[in-house]
């Protein structure tokens, strides 16, 4: 097959988040399945250091009254033979950030990303390429698939042609005011409330709902979950409509980065077969962090720090969690009532907490292998992918019982302790009575070193590789090309 990723943000050319690291990393586990893969995203100012090349080529369209054109440049991605193709136009993309500025999102975000849709699909045709599948990822290249069902519907260029369209986060839908409708260069018949229209409004990610052939997200749970008023953002109808066509997919990490059997980062490798090395680790992680080296549990959070990630239940427990027999790593930035909790609990309690708010890769290693619990009590997580790095470096998740969280983590229960499946601890009412029992089961537990050890080797026997990943998108895919045949 031959298919091309549309993405707003890849690794290592952008990245604000999760996206950007699907957008690198399953183009090419789908390649080395066999299939031609390439990539189209923004030439941001990030992308001008990756010594992409000029085609020579451009893509030319209207935009509300004017002509708006842009340059195609060439990379790859590392590693892998997978062409991406950026779109160049500086008054669009030239910018410090992706979306916006600490003040807030740019104004132009609807224009900047109607260039990303309906450039695609000119690019499609500037380089004279025929793809299979366009895999469109979030709002911002929702309008690739109406496109193609509209204004492109009889160009040849896209004859047989199917959509993906995948939802990362279904709390950001790029929704605009009703006169950016111009922008698209739609008929003004599609702003209505079953197609583009929503509460008076434009949505971008809606029209990838509506018009794509398949729709995807990244977790099973999550698939059922955004179908409900609870989690659906108001567009759990139009879910609800198309529940046929989605399809809940957990995404992938590169085992080879995260694995502390060949990872690089860390003071000592270590498997499932011989977990010495995880105890240099502890201990390493516990002298740069300033804490006793001894052998209480140690927890571990990396995070956005955000109620989304469960840190208002954390609030609420964190004097009683002061009071049992355990160390705490925190590694994040975000929400300042949250940046100043920590830090006053790493005050107050220096013998018991490290407190790093800041972003750094390394440490990050170091937290997952020289943790033995990591901490996740999200509200809502549709992925998630710190509890599958946590899993392979034998940190034992605890985590709440929602999206991907929910679909990778094994709770120890008797039962499932007794069956060999138990992989972490997890809970489901969203409460801090919740996630301190929770807490405390895992750390009544983590007392009995046998049972201990039998839940860390289940979790890093777990295959959560981009490559199993890649072969359920294929079968997708595959399944969309046997309908059009």
């Amino acid at each position: 097959m031959r298919i091309l990723f549309v993405a707003s943000e890849v690794v290592p050319f952008a990245k604000t988040g999760g996206l950007a690291d699907v957008a690198g990393a399953l183009p090419k586990s789908l390649r080395q399945l066999g299939h031609e893969v390439a990539v189209v995203m923004p030439y941001y100012q990030s992308c001008k250091k990756s010594n992409a090349a000029a085609t020579g080529l451009t893509v030319k369209f209207p935009i509300n009254e004017k002509t708006v054109e842009g340059d195609i440049h060439r990379a790859t991605l590392p590693g892998a033979d997978v062409p991406v193709y950026f779109l160049a136009n500086d008054g669009y993309y030239d910018r410090t950030g992706l979306y916006g500025t600490s003040q807030g999102d740019y104004q132009d975000n609807c224009e900047r990303f109607v260039f990303l849709s309906r450039g695609t699909v000119e690019a499609v045709k500037a380089l004279g390429a025929k793809f299979d599948i366009i895999h469109c990822h979030d709002w911002q290249s929702g309008l690739v698939p109406v496109y193609l069902k509209t204004l492109y519907k009889d160009d040849p260029a896209f004859d047989g042609t199917r959509t993906v369209f995948t939802i990362h986060n279904l709390a950001y839908q790029g929704v605009f005011w009703v006169w950016d409708m111009k922008l698209t260069g739609l008929d003004w018949s599609l702003f209505n409330w079953k197609q583009l229209e929503f509460y008076g409004k434009l949505n971008l990610m809606k029209g990838g709902l509506v018009f794509a052939d398949a729709l995807t997200t990244v977790s099973q749970r999550y698939a059922q979950e955004i179908q409900t008023p609870a989690f659906g953002c108001s567009l759990d109808g139009v879910l609800t409509e198309r529940a046929k066509d989605l399809r809940g997919i957990i995404n992938g990490i590169d085992y080879a980065v995260w694995d502390p059997a060949v990872d690089s980062l860390v003071p000592a490798k270590f498997s499932k077969e011989n977990l010495r090395g995880k105890q240099v680790c502890k201990k390493f992680l516990q002298k740069k962090s300033g804490l006793p080296r001894t052998s209480v549990p140690l927890i571990g959070i990396i995070s956005r720090l955000a109620d989304q990630k469960g840190f208002d239940l954390i609030a609420q427990i964190v004097n009683e969690l002061m009071e049992e027999d355990v160390q705490i790593v925190v590694l994040g930035t975000g929400d300042p009532r949250y940046e100043t909790l920590f830090s006053d609990i790493g005050k107050r309690f220096p013998d018991k907490v490290a407190v790093n708010m800041t972003f750094d890769n390394q440490l990050a290693h170091e937290i997952e292998a020289g943790s033995d619990l990591f901490l996740m009590p999200s509200k809502y997580e549709p992925c998630g992918l710190n509890q599958l790095y946590s899993l392979r470096y034998g940190t034992v998740p605890v985590v709440r019982e929602t999206g991907g969280l929910a679909d990778t983590v094994v709770d120890a229960t008797p039962a499932a302790i007794a069956d060999g499946t138990a992989t972490g601890f997890s809970f489901s009412e969203y409460s801090a009575t919740a996630l301190l029992a929770t807490i405390r089961r895992a750390l009544k537990l983590y007392e009995n070193r046998r049972v201990w050890l039998k839940i860390v080797r289940n979790g890093m026997a777990q295959d959560w590789s981009w490559g199993r990943s890649a072969r359920e998108y294929v079968e997708l895919y595959e399944s969309l090309l046997t309908k059009r045949s």
